[in-house]
């Protein structure tokens, strides 16, 4: 979004003209608003403007519920933003710290600046982009206890606040940064700001595990099997004697974390058993494996991939559990056999540790029938195999 957009969008016009639209399920209601817009003799820059707004409204439903229906975005700002249960968490551990005056640092369209304002907390949003800023702004003006400012992170003093908040800018227009050292701020100048005050530093969930810093608490966050972010904690937001956790939301249900003070180590590879799981991302992410098959009394399916597998059943909101019902060699047409004998019309492909392609297996199948299955592709002990299973949990 240009300066010239974000003028149009912010008159009381644009505004008034984009909350009186109807909810939007379909790309196809765009396009017949647009239509209809300029037919009622709204400008071209107004129903331009406007139709954005729809469209990343509709967009932000995903992350932000009923709230996105009162913010404005950037798509570039959506993009990057916390989802609003993620951000709640984020929240509530300042919250539970004791630390009332944060500094988000970088804050975007304002995301995790509404969810500290949500709880009372006093929030100095800074944003160095000056659309983005504007975007925050109005985002956050029904909190009274958040200010936005426009300026550059690293200039702002931190004498007055308690914590800070830092979601560096990993993007260039259209291009990602990828090297910590192209970030605003830099990972280096982050992590010196986390030395001087209680920090939270969001990053991508992927980012190289050899640059994580000693002494600090990482946490990665995955939503509905999703894993969404990485975050840094320090000082008196980093819990004593956790150095890697693993927190996973999944639905309406509440959170779950598995913790440790460091990487935990493998448990051994055995033979198959009854049940299979596969560990959350996050739960991988954080090389918390081995505790969690000590937790449900599992081994690995084999030393260098993340299958568990287990004798009895054991629900944990930690892995995704299956019951085997049959083991089978990777071949086409065994497999289409032992799916026809059961009736399977419907069926999920998961595959790890093999050099197969679902989408172009699937059509090899002859599915056909009501029943439904899953079908685990992997290696067990060195040995390709083929698991046909069910959901257990």
């Amino acid at each position: 979004m240009d300066s010239a957009e974000l003028r149009e969008l912010l008159t009381p016009e644009a505004l008034a003209l984009l909350d009186s639209l109807p909810p939007s399920t379909s790309t196809a209601d765009a396009v017949a608003l647009v239509s209809g817009l300029r037919r009622q003799g709204h400008p071209p820059a107004r129903v331009a403007a406007v139709l954005t707004q729809y469209r990343l409204r509709r967009k932000a439903a995903e992350k932000f519920g009923l709230f996105a229906a009162r913010m404005l975005f950037t798509a570039e700002g959506l993009e990057q933003a916390s989802r609003l249960p993620v951000a709640a968490q984020h929240a509530g551990r300042f919250a539970a710290a004791g630390l009332g005056r944060v500094a988000d640092l970088g804050c975007g369209i304002g995301g995790d600046a509404l969810a500290l304002a949500s709880l009372d907390l006093a929030v100095l949003a800074l944003e160095r982009d000056e659309v983005t800023a504007a975007i925050a702004t109005y985002n956050l003006a029904p909190f009274p206890t958040a200010r936005v400012v426009h300026g550059d992170a690293l200039a702002q003093p931190l004498d007055d606040v308690d914590g800070v908040w830092l979601d560096p800018a990993r993007r260039t227009g259209a291009t990602r940064l990828s090297s910590p050292d192209d970030w605003s701020p830099t990972l280096t100048e982050a992590l010196a700001i986390a030395e001087r005050r209680p920090t939270g530093i969001k990053l991508a969930p992927g980012m190289d595990r050899a640059l994580l810093p000693e002494g600090l608490e990482a946490q990665w966050v995955s939503v509905d099997g999703d894993v969404v972010e990485l975050v840094l904690w320090s000082g008196a937001l980093a819990r004593p004697g956790v150095g890697r956790s693993a927190l996973v939301l999944r639905g309406d249900g509440p959170p779950a974390e598995l913790r440790s003070a460091s990487d935990s180590p493998d448990v051994d590879a055995g033979p198959l058993g009854d049940y299979v799981y596969e560990p959350d991302g996050a739960v991988i992410r954080a090389r918390l494996i081995g505790d969690l098959a000590r937790s449900i009394g599992g081994r690995m399916l084999d030393p260098t991939i993340a299958y568990l597998t287990a004798d009895t059943a054991s629900p944990t909101p930690f892995a995704r559990g299956f019951r085997v019902l049959e083991r089978l060699p990777i071949d086409v047409g065994r497999l289409k056999r032992a799916l026809a004998d059961r009736g399977i019309g419907a069926l999920e492909i998961k595959k790890r540790g093999v050099d197969i392609d679902p989408a172009r297996l699937r059509p090899k199948l002859g599915l056909r029938g009501d029943g439904s299955a899953v079908l685990i592709l992997t290696r067990i002990a060195g040995d390709r195999v083929a698991l046909l299973a069910e959901r257990a949990d």
